[in-house]
């Protein structure tokens, strides 16, 4: 028998009990994308020997994105500079960039949003993949109506697939996992049988997986966010949205409670997009280190980057 999901309202009453202040919070500061607002940014990552960031750039009253790749410029003396358009990369008319690595590819994504025959707005995931910026090629759409579709090479090299079905089967949000045994076998039947994994995220709740880390023990450390309206009967209403992880053995799917990692007021004031935006983080990757703690980067308001350090959720793993 699954016990009963935790609310947004208690993982936050236990988050802020047990609360040890993060330290490092810092903005991540773009320049060269017009004035545009760079939000719901992925953890640096290293391709061709540098670092690059992936994050969603676009006009604060508009959610028409594009994700730009940007590179960190800094002035000598500096340990935090600011980060820039990287010269010759792609631009892709997508939100809420994502990337991961398979048999040493680069394979990224993010969620495109379209009109749909009755004139509403939907949204699908497409993965590129490709050794290089300048030579990625598309080469997978996930279903219809799914954000949040992750993917993390596991220990036998066979490719776990974390989902997020909504309506019928996933409600506001859930998370399924799948396995399939390469990237060629990712196929939209497969994503949408996946099974839910049960006891995630209360009635009227939702949550989605941001990005997947194989630990060293085979098991797959997940990192991502936990949501709620402050009234369940008004879609308009202030949303509520937090960074977690939890653990998931990906032979038997059994997952670790969901933990808060950090939320809205450990960062730094900064406007949002909207008034009901304010207290939103979204998890966009972690940068683990060897003395046990990880940076958290992550969108703020949907309208600004930030980063902090904090206790790494997976350390000794």
């Amino acid at each position: 028998m699954v016990a009963s999901a935790k609310t947004n309202a208690v993982l936050l009453s236990e988050y802020m009990k047990n609360r040890v202040a993060p330290v490092d919070v810092k903005r991540i500061l773009f320049d060269g994308v017009g004035g545009r607002d760079v939000y719901n940014i992925t953890a640096p990552f290293s391709l061709g020997g540098e670092s690059v960031i992936a994050g969603r750039v676009e006009e604060r009253d508009s959610e028409d994105s594009e994700i730009y790749f940007f590179r960190e410029e800094k002035e000598p003396g500096e340990s935090f500079g600011k980060w820039v358009p990287k010269e010759g990369a792609m631009k892709f008319r997508l939100q809420d960039p994502f990337f991961t690595f398979v048999d040493g590819e680069f394979v990224v994504g993010g969620v495109q949003t379209y009109i749909k025959n009755d004139r509403t707005l939907g949204w699908r995931t497409i993965y590129y993949r490709g050794y290089s910026l300048p030579d990625l090629k598309p080469f997978f759409i996930g279903p219809d109506g799914m954000k949040d579709l992750r993917i993390v090479q596991l220990a036998d090299k066979k490719i776990g697939v974390l989902t997020r079905p909504q309506g019928k089967k996933g409600g506001r949000g859930k998370i399924g996992y799948v396995c399939v045994d390469s990237l060629e076998d990712l196929c939209v039947g497969v994503i949408a049988d996946a099974p839910i994994i049960p006891g995630q995220f209360a009635e009227g709740e939702w949550g989605g997986s941001n990005e997947a880390y194989l630990l060293k023990d085979g098991t797959v450390g997940v990192l991502g966010h936990i949501a709620s309206f402050e009234n369940p009967l008004s879609l308009s209403s202030a949303r509520h949205y937090y960074a977690m992880t939890f653990q998931m053995n990906p032979c038997t799917r059994v997952c670790s409670d969901i933990k808060l990692l950090a939320v809205r007021s450990d960062f730094l004031p900064s406007e949002a997009k909207r008034p009901a935006l304010k207290d939103v983080v979204f998890s966009g990757g972690l940068v683990r280190h060897d003395n046990g703690m990880a940076t958290l980067y992550a969108g703020i308001g949907d309208a600004d980057a930030q980063c902090l350090t904090v206790k790494d959720p997976f350390a000794g793993l």
